[in-house]
This record gives C-alpha cells, structure tokens and sequence, in this order.
C-alpha cells in the first residue's frame, strides 16, 4: 500500500501553523502534515520593510531542509507557505525545487477571481488582514494570477484589523475575533471576501454574521490546492513505492 502523501508546511507566525492543521484534517485527513516555523522571519520584514536578500535566502533554505526531509519511506511530496507577505521570495522557492510549492493564499485567490469573472470591470474582492505589511504584495498577487487566467484586475478594497495580530499574539482570540469582525464590517458591498492571512480562519464563523458574500479562507483553499497538484503529479508519475 502506498504512503500517505508527505506535505511539509512553513509558517513565519507561531499562530498560522494551527489553522493550517486543521484545514489538512478536514480537507485532507489522509496526508502526513508537518511544520517548519521561523517567526522571526515576520518580524524581521516588519523591521526591515522589505524583503531582503537575506530573507531571500532564508526561505531558499527552509524550501530547501523542507523538500529533504523524509521518514525513510515517503519524501516530501509538496511544500506549502502560509506566510502571507512573502510571496517573491516563494516564487523563488518554486523556482528552485521540483515538487508543487504554493503560496498561502493563491488557492483562495484562484476561487475569488473564479467567482469575479463574469462581473463587470473585473468584480469586487474583499481582503481582510491583519498585517498592514500584506496589503501589497497580496493586491500584487491577485493582479498577477488575473493576469495569468486572461481576466481584468478586479477591485482589490482591504480591511486592516489594526490591533487583531497583536491580541492573538497575547492570547486573547475573542478580542482578535471581535478586531477582524469589526473591519469586516468597515467592507463595502464586494463579490467576495478573502481571509488573507492563516491566523484569522477562527475569526470567519463572527464574519459571517456580518457580511453576506461568499467569505473563503485561505487555509481550506490552500490546501485543496496543494492537494490536486501532488495528485495530479501522482497521476503523471505514479505513487511512491512502499518498502
């Protein structure tokens, strides 16, 4: 019998690891999922404001240890990043290895411009964050994967619930809740809503009282995602061999 498909996850957060887990549970249980967590890398971009040759580096090397990593029986089939602001340096991760690697949110944001492409001057898309940091190079992301599927940019109107990271990060998840509830509420009417960044997936089902439009999660997207790119390459290759 083959072995469970080995995916490795990489986070720049201490809080995203959690919600990415339970999107592999429910999405995926199957797959045999593990954690790589640098949470300096976050604070680091913040202090820097850019993403460094340094921080290029960084995430060639955790790419690189990720890819590597084996139990003896099942290498590591995919690797996906849940840290939301770094995706040049992913892109160069991609680049450089030959299993699927993606980033946290292209899954949410392939469904959102899906549900834009019919709508007039490329539709409406809600981003709701909690690290101002995210802004552009999300906005950027969305642009470029329009560009990719043949679609105008839609609309990009973020929300940025100011003081929510910071609350999770002192362990009071209702009062981030409550933050990323309220900047959802801040939203214009949109044709959907993405939840750009791992760590506010708990605050979804108190955003959903609030706003009527589809609302995805880029956890469940990102891992729907990964999932169909490591099958598909099973598909074309075959399934590991058990020994």
């Amino acid at each position: 019998m083959s072995q469970p498909p080995r995916v490795m996850l990489i986070s720049a957060l201490a809080q995203s690891p959690g919600p990415a887990m339970d999107a592999i549970r429910e999405e995926w249980p199957e797959a045999s999922a593990h954690n790589l967590i640098d949470d300096s890398l976050a604070a680091d971009y913040a202090a820097l404001g850019e993403i460094t040759d340094d921080i290029y580096e960084r995430f060639l090397t955790l790419g690189r240890y990720a890819a590597a990593s084996s139990d003896g029986r099942a290498p590591t089939q995919g690797i996906l990043f849940t840290c939301s602001a770094f995706r040049p340096a992913i892109e160069k991760v991609k680049a450089d290895l030959d299993i699927p690697v993606i980033t946290p949110n292209e899954g949410a944001f392939d469904e959102a411009l899906r549900l834009c492409r019919d709508k007039p001057e490329g539709g409406r898309i809600g981003l709701l964050l909690t690290f101002q940091g995210s802004v552009a190079p999300l906005v950027a992301e969305i642009n470029a994967m329009a560009d990719a599927m043949g679609q105008a940019h839609p609309t990009v109107v973020p929300a940025l619930a100011a003081g929510a990271l910071e609350a999770l990060q002192a362990g009071d998840g209702d009062r981030h809740d409550a933050l990323s509830a309220a900047a959802a509420a801040t939203l214009p009417p949109v044709d959907v809503i993405v939840v750009g960044q791992f760590s506010m997936a708990r605050a979804v089902p108190l955003v959903r009282t609030l706003r009527s439009e589809p609302i995805l999660t880029t956890p469940h997207m990102a891992v729907r995602k990964i999932r169909r790119l490591i099958e598909e390459a099973e598909r074309l290759t075959g399934p590991e061999p058990s020994n």
